[in-house]
């Protein structure tokens, strides 16, 4: 580092050591606050400050630390100030210095930091219906928040000329871990861009035990900690999604869906039990599957159970299930009403390829019902979509809960922009840096 000079503030007799000089534009007295010309040989006053400093910078002025590899010595800090609906929010920026290469910069919010440097170029300003956005070497900023920022106070060395109440309007764009900012007025505009930096990862740049304020809230380019986990399952969920899709439509395509049977029969309540009846023998072909049976009647304010017996023609194995029909229908002073359907099915899984006869005894019913015609139709083979809805709701209600904290995350980042009632719900992909 270059040797310092040390000088008295002229506004109150203070000791004043410029450590950028030739560098530094002007110098805030630690002492007094005043504002100095840095380049003026006696100090010219440019403002004076009625008060005494109280804020205490985070990383006293002075201190020395490394950058990226390069040594910087910490030779200001400001605080600056916004207003949003009558409510001031404040943080410190720092000034960092060495002769070899310029300045570096650090700000500070509630416990977020970020290290910045000065843009030589400015992004590319794109256009978009929802929020402004501005593109820099490859990777897309939105607008996080706009707002006119001014200096509320300021200790140590400047390299711009810098008065309190000095106000420049602020844009903002994140990309976490990056944050573009724009500082301008009527003639000029200044680009820089901020790299997230956690508070350890400062303490130790400048061999600092420790500093005394952990983050709170959620900062505008903060890294979401719940994306990379969540990221993760969904890389697996959509391989899975791929194994389920190709599941679906291979089932799909090979199942037979082939008609087996058909016949229409006639339930009369006054024959009791000679309505039951068997079947003719029908064919169960190819790998063991389901078997659908769909009935279809004429019911009318009328209900009716079959009981059913599958029986295997080779073997004499049965299999005895049932299923019931009611429809029931009239008006009334809300209008026309019905209820129950006149068709009726049910499925039977897991039954082997054969000759089978089914046995059918329909039984109960009105007491004074009329005649019931029904038929039966007998389908195997038939691809079961609701298996597959619910296979798809198993993958896919874990990668949703997954992501659930990431997208809580991102909204609250969003709730402190400019944007609060369009948060980004899901946090965008990783771009290149």
């Amino acid at each position: 580092m270059v040797k310092a000079s040390a000088l008295s503030c002229p506004s109150c007799g203070a000791s004043i050591t410029l450590h950028a000089e030739g560098w530094a534009v002007t110098v805030a007295c630690v002492t007094c606050g005043s504002v100095l010309d840095a380049l003026d040989p006696n100090l010219r006053i440019l403002q004076r400050h009625a008060e005494r400093i109280t804020f205490t910078p985070r990383i006293p002025l002075g201190t020395r630390g490394t950058i990226r590899g390069v040594p910087y010595e910490a030779i200001g800090c400001q605080r600056v100030t916004i207003t949003v609906e009558g409510v001031d929010y404040s943080w410190s920026e720092y000034v960092c210095f060495n002769p070899y290469h310029g300045f570096m910069y650090l700000s500070e919010y509630e416990g977020h930091w970020n290290v910045i440097e000065k843009l030589r170029r400015p992004p590319q300003e794109l256009s978009s219906i929802v929020r402004s956005m501005v593109k820099l070497d490859q990777r897309t900023f939105h607008h996080f928040q706009s707002a006119n920022a001014r200096t509320s106070f300021a200790l140590g060395e400047f390299p711009w000329e810098l008065r309190v109440g000095d106000a420049v309007a602020s844009r903002d764009f994140t990309s976490p871990p990056f944050l573009l900012s724009a500082e301008g007025t009527d003639l000029e505009t200044t680009w820089s861009l901020g790299t997230y930096t956690e508070p350890a990862e400062i303490a130790r740049m400048f061999g600092l035990s420790t500093l005394d304020k952990s983050p709170r809230g959620v900062f505008a380019n903060q890294p979401n900690p719940h994306v990379r986990a969540a990221r993760r399952v969904r890389r697996v969920g959509v391989l899975l999604l791929g194994v389920w899709l190709l599941m679906f439509v291979g089932g799909m395509l090979l199942a037979r869906d082939e008609q087996v049977f058909d016949g229409s029969y006639t339930y009369d309540r006054t024959r009791g039990e000679s309505n039951a009846l068997v079947t003719a023998p029908f064919e169960l072909k190819g790998r063991t599957s389901n078997v659908e049976l769909e009935f279809q009647t004429d019911l009318g304010n009328d209900w009716v159970y079959f009981a059913l017996a599958l029986i295997n023609n080779e073997t004499g194995q049965s299999r005895d299930f049932g299923t019931q029909a009611s429809y029931y229908s009239g008006s009334d002073s809300d209008g026309n009403w019905s209820e129950g359907s006149r068709r009726s099915g049910v499925t039977l899984a897991g039954v082997p390829a054969g000759q089978y006869l089914l046995r059918i005894a329909p039984e109960g019913g009105e007491p004074l019902g009329t005649p019931v015609r029904y038929s039966l139709r007998v389908t195997r083979d038939v691809p079961s979509i609701l298996l597959y809805l619910i296979a798809l709701a198993a993958l896919v209600v874990p990668i949703l809960i997954a992501w659930f904290p990431a997208i809580g995350f991102e909204n609250r980042r969003w709730m402190e922009s400019d944007h609060e009632g369009a948060t980004m719900s899901f946090p965008p992909d990783e771009e290149p840096t």
